[in-house]
């Protein structure tokens, strides 16, 4: 029972640190941000820290991230469908944007979440080794 309570521990942390990170970078490049992005942005930041610590830090760097960026926009993309268009909140919309898909997602911020998800990967191993004794991971980029 202690195992899971330390993972829960663990997954909130990581939870809340990407959904503060993500929270503050919209509002800073974008001026404003909505709450189901910290929920988003957290779940991100988990999945970028579960995939490395599953994988025992093993895979490159470039394959962490294509593996991140596909599960952050299926995440986008189902997000703005129930925000956006079921819920009609309005909270992004792409459609002005090149390679989009019902204004949820494009590609060029497919690119920027692979990016953003470099920065997640490092931080989530980070948090799980330095804060909670997990393996240490070890980057490397091929």
């Amino acid at each position: 029972m202690e195992k899971y309570r330390k993972k829960i521990c663990e997954y909130l942390l990581i939870w809340l640190v990407g959904g503060c990170l993500y929270y503050t970078f919209e509002v800073v490049f974008r001026g404003f941000s909505h709450w189901s992005m910290f929920v988003l942005g957290g779940i991100c930041m988990c999945f970028c820290a579960w995939q490395g610590s599953v994988r025992e830090w093993r895979d490159p760097m470039w394959m962490q991230m294509l593996r991140c960026m596909v599960f952050i926009t299926s995440c986008e993309f189902i997000t703005g469908i129930i925000v956006n268009k079921w819920m009609g909140w309005h909270v992004w919309d792409y459609t002005g944007m090149p390679l989009q898909l019902f204004g949820q997602i494009c590609v060029p911020f497919m690119l920027l979440f692979s990016a953003l998800s470099a920065v997640g990967i490092y931080l989530g191993g980070m948090i799980l080794w330095r804060i909670f004794g997990e393996k240490k991971p070890h980057f490397f980029l091929i």
